[in-house]
């Protein structure tokens, strides 16, 4: 099973602003263009912005509606997960913060630590 990462899509309307972007999505948007082949191995599901967000609610409750989110699906060793904010909902394990996702990544993927 894959690791899932939930994004917000760009370009989305808040009220009466808009076109806008969530920084936070946009950082792990950015590691994905430095590293194409995470998009081979997670699961990467783009979401709209208003709420109630039915997908993010089914994976990790409505108390954790804000994103980027990656759900940890794969069998990840202790040491992937030492120092990082893991999360859990309904026994079901995740990360919030871009810096954690990122690092989460460099030590299960094999690729650049953030810095």
């Amino acid at each position: 099973m894959r690791d899932k990462l939930l994004l917000l899509k760009p370009d989305f309307m808040d009220q009466n602003q808009g076109p806008c972007y969530c920084p936070a999505c946009a950082t792990i948007e950015g590691l994905l263009g430095f590293y194409p082949r995470l998009r081979e191995v997670l699961e990467i599901a783009y979401l709209d912005f208003a709420r109630p967000r039915a997908a993010v609610i089914a994976e990790i409750g409505a108390e954790n509606q804000g994103l980027p989110a990656l759900v940890l699906y794969a069998p990840a060793p202790a040491e992937a997960l030492r120092g990082l904010d893991v999360r859990e909902w309904n026994g079901r394990r995740f990360l919030k913060s871009p810096i954690d996702i990122g690092r989460y990544l460099a030590r299960t993927q094999g690729i650049g630590e953030p810095h």
